[in-house]
């Protein structure tokens, strides 16, 4: 496993601090892409929080936060505009 794998896989367990808070109204997050050339981090919304109004209240206020406070080295987290998926 190269670093990138590993840096991958911890934002996957970031992401999980989340889940619970998104679980609650019906919703969750998942990773699609890390681009460590532009160091910008790209996750789709799940469920209810598709469609929810405050999604992106949620991604810059939550999860953008939350992510950029665990991985300073990027600039910003984005809504995913791929199909493209990390699992």
């Amino acid at each position: 496993m190269d670093n990138s794998d590993k840096i991958i896989e911890q934002i996957k367990e970031s992401l999980k601090k989340c889940q619970p808070f998104l679980e609650q109204d019906g919703g969750g997050v998942e990773l699609v892409i890390v681009d460590f050339e532009n160091k910008i981090i790209e996750v789709r919304f799940l469920g209810n929080c598709i469609a929810c109004p405050l999604s992106i209240m949620t991604l810059r206020a939550g999860i953008e936060r939350l992510l950029l406070m665990d991985f300073p080295d990027f600039n910003r987290v984005e809504l995913a505009k791929t199909e493209k998926f990390l699992g």
